[in-house]
């Protein structure tokens, strides 16, 4: 059983609203790279870019980051970790940079202590955020989103799925019991 939770025009919104306030929290976007955790939260990070060029007319680079190698519950420690898979992050000047991590949904915070792995093993920015849409509790490392669209409480057993219309043909989230 699914329940709609944020329509096409909800997402907008809060995705607006994040842009105003990363543009109000950081006074400004001249030192600010956007990188989008794939796949989602790349598309979600374009459109805030795209936002941003609109409100402040300044291009905001934006990487994708592939935290898979990073991921403490799905790899081997003993193994070596290749940066390969992040070889276009490399190519984003980050040194001294804020770096405003974006992601669909934020949970036990696993992904985002992976994605920060990932970065600082590329280069030290001077400043790391994260922005996520959907915020639904039940962190298991001490990481809160610094934007969020909307926060939506969930029981443990329950599931939030976002959809986005560049890979999905329409832009919904979806709270799946």
């Amino acid at each position: 059983m699914e329940k709609e939770i944020m329509d096409a025009m909800a997402m907008k919104r809060a995705l607006t609203r994040i842009t105003y306030e990363i543009i109000e929290r950081n006074k400004g976007v001249e030192d600010i790279v956007l990188i989008g955790i794939k796949t989602r939260g790349v598309f979600i990070a374009k459109r805030i870019a795209e936002r941003l060029k609109q409100l402040e007319n300044f291009d905001i680079p934006v990487g994708e980051l592939d935290i898979a190698e990073y991921r403490d519950d799905q790899r081997n420690s003993a193994e070596p970790r290749s940066t390969k898979a992040n070889s276009s992050l490399a190519k984003l000047d980050l040194k001294d940079r804020k770096v405003i991590l974006i992601d669909d949904v934020l949970y036990t915070g696993r992904t985002i202590r992976a994605a920060m792995d990932a970065i600082m093993d590329i280069n030290r920015p001077a400043q790391i955020s994260l922005a996520v849409l959907v915020d639904r509790g039940h962190r298991e490392l001490p990481i809160r989103a610094d934007f969020v669209g909307k926060n939506i409480p969930t029981a443990q057993n329950e599931k939030i799925n976002v959809f986005v219309r560049e890979i999905d043909n329409e832009d919904v989230v979806l709270l799946e019991n």
